[in-house]
């Protein structure tokens, strides 16, 4: 594992313990050249999707975008990073779950907005303005609409 201080490939681990729902491992690590520590965290590669973007290109799936989506979607807002994890990896389990060799980025963002509906209406908003690419204000307020409807 490379240093993130100093780009030194020696280090060892000081501690291993398993998440809490056992789906990584956090490692503690001591790089052997400048002795600053840093963490680490292991998980199965899981064969995921690849991910069509809207104007057709295709790239692999990263839980990474999805969870800077939900932050910029509950930026000053009461969530937790916790809550933006949890919906993270829920909407990658069930991608992985479906094990079919593409998926439009669309549909991950649909897998999305339930689950944030249900924790925060104003990030549901926000985030639904980006994933149902929102024109105008009649785009808003038909969602608005539809979000006082269901509530």
């Amino acid at each position: 594992m490379r240093c993130p201080f100093c780009g030194a490939l020696e280090d060892k681990v000081i501690d291993s313990r398993a998440s809490r729902d056992g789906a990584e491992i956090r490692r503690r690590r001591e790089c052997e050249a400048c002795d600053r520590r840093f963490t680490t965290y292991e998980r199965i590669e899981e064969s995921m999707p690849a991910v069509i973007k809207n104007d057709g290109r295709r790239e692999p799936f990263d839980r990474n975008k999805i969870e800077r989506g939900l932050i910029h979607a509950v930026n000053k807002l009461p969530v937790s990073q916790a809550d933006v994890k949890r919906i993270a990896e829920e909407v990658e389990r069930e991608i992985g779950e479906l094990g079919v060799p593409e998926i439009a980025s669309r549909d991950i963002g649909e897998r999305v907005l339930p689950k944030l509906r249900t924790l925060d209406k104003v990030a549901y908003v926000r985030f639904a303005s980006i994933y149902r690419d929102f024109r105008d204000l009649e785009d808003f307020a038909e969602e608005l609409d539809e979000l006082k409807r269901g509530a």
